[in-house]
């Protein structure tokens, strides 16, 4: 456990040097060593390592990513893989698990799908069966890596996410509608494990667990830069047993 900071001890080997504040008062800065008018330039981008992952994974499906504020989400069967901009997400939402959500689409379309605009769904307002077949998917992977609820999907389609038995391969109930999405489901498990889907998808979620590893070590210290943030850490959302990953 990492030492925590004592307001009321006294640290005599860390204290300044009393001459420091002497010096300040007495030396003003050359000219030479600071310029008021100077501009830094910026030649690099920050960007959230767990976004490094996915970005790249996307890229690996030969995709690229763009924010679209007038769409949620899009694909246009020619590699452009469009989402919203964060400023239209909720606060449990990331990259990583939309990206996810949009590669379990593709998996459980079939390969041919990338080549379709939004994988081949019809542009209708009714729920297609396909998609509840994704979302076990999606459920399936993430319990592989111990990150079921950290790769939950946003918005409705939650409700039904969260109702997926421990086995996501299980129907919930014994209605046509769920025989067909369990099937459909195991058909996108079994493909999701071949050519070209599981080397790049596997080393995504490997990574992924390898950071919520390193980042668990910093959470019980964690405060939100968010005054009174009713919200916790999506970080720390209790990690789903793992399972172990299946061979190729």
């Amino acid at each position: 456990m990492p030492e925590r900071f004592d307001p009321d001890a006294r640290y005599p080997d860390a204290q300044a040097d009393p001459r420091d504040l002497e010096d300040v008062r007495r030396l003003r800065v050359p000219p030479h060593l600071h310029d008021d008018t100077w501009q830094r330039p910026v030649t690099r981008r920050y960007v959230d390592p767990l976004d490094v992952v996915w970005l790249a994974t996307v890229r690996r499906f030969g995709m690229y990513l763009r924010r679209d504020p007038t769409i949620f989400s899009m694909t246009d069967g020619q590699g452009l893989l469009a989402l919203s901009t964060r400023d239209d997400l909720d606060a449990d939402d990331c990259t990583a698990q939309m990206v996810l959500h949009e590669l379990c689409h593709w998996v459980t379309n079939g390969v041919d799908s990338w080549h379709q605009r939004d994988w081949g769904f019809p542009l209708w307002d009714e729920i297609d069966v396909r998609e509840h077949g994704c979302l076990r998917l999606q459920a399936w992977l993430g319990q592989r890596w111990g990150l079921r609820e950290f790769f939950g999907p946003t918005g409705g389609f939650r409700q039904y996410y969260d109702r997926l038995p421990a086995d996501p391969l299980e129907p919930i109930d014994d209605s046509e509608w769920e025989a067909v999405a369990v099937r459909i489901a195991r058909d996108a498990v079994a493909r999701v494990q071949r050519p070209p889907f599981w080397g790049p998808l596997s080393a995504a979620m490997e990574a992924t667990a390898r950071i919520r590893a390193i980042v668990a070590e910093f959470e019980d210290d964690y405060d939100s830069e968010v005054p009174d943030d009713p919200l916790t850490l999506l970080w720390a959302a209790a990690p789903t047993p793992p399972g172990r990953a299946p061979r190729t």
